[in-house]
């Protein structure tokens, strides 16, 4: 009897036990409490949550957004890490997205959204191309900041 390997034929972003995973990355030339100040304040919290009630931002908070996006707060390390469960009104199950922030210089902090317990590629590849339009959107938000300031040093 032949033994098929089922390791050899993974598809793209799927681990032995955690589904789908994605991962996004951008850096923005900010320091992670700029970054973190945005990405917890009502418009940050516009881009990767949808409309919500003001959030806290304390471990075992729940949310749900007015787009259908629902979940709870797992992990929240100030400056550094959010880990949460996070779902779409139509998903069987929640996946778990981690956002990071790292940093090792005062004014340039990476953010990395990292998502796992997808249920398909299909899946998968829609929420990589979400969490790019994600840090777009960020990037977008915060150039005023990074332009303001700039041209304050100039004066």
């Amino acid at each position: 009897m032949k033994h098929s390997n089922r390791e050899s034929h993974k598809l793209v972003g799927q681990t032995a036990a955690a589904g789908f995973q994605i991962g996004v990355r951008r850096t923005f030339p900010l320091s992670p409490e700029k970054v973190w100040s945005f990405l917890t304040s009502p418009e940050g919290t516009q881009l990767w949550l949808g409309t919500v009630p003001s959030l806290a931002f304390n471990e075992g908070e729940i949310f749900a957004s007015e787009e259908g996006i629902s979940g709870e707060l797992r992990v929240v390390k100030p400056l550094k890490q959010l880990r949460l469960k996070w779902g779409k009104e139509n998903w069987m199950k929640p996946s778990t997205l981690q956002i990071r922030l790292l940093s090792s210089h005062p004014d340039r902090t990476t953010i990395s959204f990292h998502q796992e317990n997808l249920d398909h590629p299909n899946t998968r590849e829609q929420m990589k191309l979400h969490w790019e339009s994600v840090l777009s959107a960020i990037w977008q938000n915060t150039s005023t900041v990074n332009d303001e300031e700039e041209m304050g040093k100039d004066e």
